[in-house]
């Protein structure tokens, strides 16, 4: 549906799904490839022991990098370190980090809730209070849907003067609805059916704050949900960052022109290229912690060596007092074994200690990998 003759100022009318028309034809082949993209990735996942502790790194940066999106400046590297208790005096910086936080809080709540009951806007509801409490945008009907207009521009343009606006109050709740019966729809495909997920509910705007990030936590969720991830790993917000302009003016494009043709073969472009970065990434990390799992013991000769190097991984950037307590090892064999990881450069030393301040470490080899840059930015 196209909201192309629309007078100025006019809240979208948002299109029904399933989508009444849509050109399969002109996917085919990106779907293809997409979805071998995406089956190499989650075949690498398989084969990661526990990803959720040896992945958690990419965890951050995702909310990292989907918090950049919407204009935080904070590094991953900054947020570990204030959560390794280096305090910042600036207040922005601050800001950036607890929404950063909780951004990654509510992402891992989302997929708790998963395993108490189907992807639902519950789970929405739930992931977005989370992610609002106590920041920016906390005043901003967190965890409910809005009940008034909103609209999206630049910084202190009126309703008239808007890029976008999305469906009115009034509209918004039978939209929600069919949007939630979609979520469990048997569509043809169920990749091109997140691309349609995705652009619908950033089309809708559901909530007053936040949108653009809850959007994309429904990435990971959804492809879990579908069985098409074993694990509800996926991490789009690199490509998103990197080609923000064109993400936001295909997105635009749906409403003002009614092409979802074009916007899914972005999307699914984005897939593709991300699946194959996330699973070099996955790789490396693994490569990563299998040479080190057969060095360490022999660098420490301790029965600890793979517990330390677990705790490592949870946390590349840590304060040595941290990681003693964090690992469960004796606090004699835990100070020892950094001792040896920095004489031997598998750790550095990011702040000496000082009086009662413990130092603060850090992983290199990891953040090295994490923090690769993937894409260069076309913004």
């Amino acid at each position: 549906m196209s909201n192309a003759n629309l007078p100025s100022g006019q809240p979208c009318i948002p299109p029904r799904l399933p989508l009444a028309q849509l050109d399969w034809g002109r996917l085919v082949s990106p779907l293809g490839k997409a979805n071998r993209a995406i089956a190499h990735y989650d075949g690498v996942l398989r084969n990661v022991p526990n990803p959720a502790v040896l992945l958690s790194p990419l965890t951050a940066n995702e909310a990292v990098l989907s918090s950049k999106i919407e204009g935080t400046q904070a590094t991953l590297q900054e947020v570990l370190e204030f959560e390794s208790g280096e305090e910042t005096k600036e207040p922005e910086l601050r800001a950036d980090i607890f929404e950063i936080i909780n951004y990654r809080k509510a992402l891992h709540a989302a997929r708790a809730f998963l395993e108490e009951k189907p992807l639902h806007l519950g789970t929405l509801l739930r992931a977005h209070d989370i992610l609002l409490d106590s920041v920016r945008g906390h005043n901003k009907a967190r965890g409910k849907f809005r009940t008034v207009q909103n609209w999206i521009g630049r910084q202190g343009t009126n309703l008239g003067q808007a890029r976008f606006i999305p469906p009115g109050p009034l509209d918004l709740p039978d939209a929600l609805n069919n949007f939630e019966n979609y979520l469990h729809f048997e569509e043809q495909d169920p990749i091109a059916q997140l691309g349609i997920i995705h652009a619908q509910f950033e089309i809708l705007h559901p909530f007053l704050d936040g949108n653009g990030r809850v959007g994309r936590m429904l990435i990971p969720l959804f492809l879990y949900e579908k069985k098409v991830l074993g694990s509800p790993m996926f991490y789009l917000s690199s490509y998103l960052e990197a080609h923000r302009q064109e993400y936001c003016d295909r997105l635009l494009a749906i409403t003002e022109q009614g092409d979802w043709e074009g916007w899914l073969l972005f999307f699914l472009e984005a897939i593709r290229v991300q699946a194959d970065a996330n699973a070099q990434q996955a790789k490396d990390i693994l490569a990563l912690y299998d040479r080190l799992l057969t060095e360490l013991p022999k660098l420490t000769h301790s029965q600890f060596a793979a517990v330390a190097l677990d705790a490592l991984f949870i946390a590349p950037v840590f304060r040595q007092a941290d990681f003693v307590k964090r690992s469960k090892i004796p606090k004699a064999s835990g100070s020892r074994i950094v001792g040896i990881l920095l004489e031997k450069g598998v750790l550095e030393t990011l702040r000496p200690g000082s009086g009662r301040r413990s130092s603060i470490l850090r992983f290199p080899a990891l953040m090295e990998i994490v923090n690769r840059e993937q894409f260069k930015s076309r913004t």
